[in-house]
């Protein structure tokens, strides 16, 4: 099959419904996100949750136990916001479809929320942009410390991440407020930064992010991809990492379900890149004494 057919024939995938959990890897050594389900929580399991708040919405979170989880025992936890609806690059901005927190932990030893961006008026997920701002940053707040206390995510080992529009949410609603910047003990951001440009929402000024990044104090961040230079310039803001992505070294585009090297699949193959994101996630753990 030629690059042109191959192509066609992802894009007839996306348009009939196919996802990127849905896909068959490229390589046998590929990881594949697990499909959402309504099944009740377990270890290995994806499933969709309904917040307490939002009963009778389709707004929802969902919830990954990692293959090794243990109903009493502690676990880090990566908190995931998803790109935008961007069909160019198979991205459909929906939570079901997330896939960075997956492949940088492989499914083990972390729990993994993707949560959502609330649409105006409450009803549905956003899947461009922010909706409801300060929804979205309230349903965090309220629903991230309630998953931690019910599935045994550790407090101490939170880390937010994000591809695309999700890595400027690691600072956009992460970084919103004192009390969600808590949190957080780091973030990875992936293709895009808070204050890389200003965008056509209110507060995406560059110095409107340096306050959002002032909260960091100094914590760690893993600054993946393009888009995010801008960050060399204020070390004093965090401890930045800088880690080029190079997806096309990765990945023959079109390879698989990875159609565009703007993607949050890059992670799912083996590569010295993944292995150095998960080096630094490790690495950022605090251990119980």
């Amino acid at each position: 099959m030629n690059t042109i057919t191959r192509l066609l024939f992802v894009i007839f995938l996306l348009g009939n419904g196919y996802t990127h959990s849905e896909g068959s890897p490229q390589s046998k050594e590929d990881l594949v996100t697990p499909p959402m389900t309504e099944d009740p929580p377990g270890a290995g399991k994806r499933t969709r949750q309904v917040a307490l708040e939002y009963k009778g919405t389709q707004v929802y979170h969902s919830l990954y136990l990692p293959t090794d989880w243990i109903k009493g025992q502690t676990y880090p936890v990566l908190v995931e916001y998803t790109g935008n609806k961007f069909p160019a690059c198979g991205s459909t901005g929906e939570v079901k479809n997330a896939n960075l927190g997956y492949g940088l932990s492989g499914g083990k030893g972390f729990i993994w929320v993707s949560m959502p961006y609330i649409q105006k008026g409450g009803k549905e997920n956003a899947v461009t942009w922010w909706g409801d701002r300060q929804a979205t940053i309230d349903y965090c707040k309220d629903n991230l410390p309630r998953i931690c206390d019910e599935f045994g995510g550790d407090p101490e080992n939170l880390f937010i991440c994000g591809f695309s529009r999700g890595a400027i949410a690691c600072s956009y609603i992460g970084l919103a407020d004192n009390e969600i910047a808590v949190f957080w003990k780091g973030m990875i951001a992936h293709d895009h930064f808070d204050g890389q440009r200003k965008w056509g929402y209110p507060q995406s000024d560059r110095a409107s992010a340096l306050e959002r990044l002032a909260r960091l104090k100094g914590r760690s961040v893993l600054v993946c991809g393009n888009a995010n230079d801008y960050l060399k310039k204020h070390p004093e803001l965090g401890n930045f990492t800088f880690l080029p992505v190079f997806v096309t070294k990765i990945f023959d585009i079109p390879d698989g379900l990875v159609i565009h090297p703007h993607t949050d699949l890059w992670a799912h193959r083996e590569s010295s890149t993944r292995q150095r994101a998960r080096a630094w996630l490790n690495k950022h753990i605090s251990t119980k004494k």
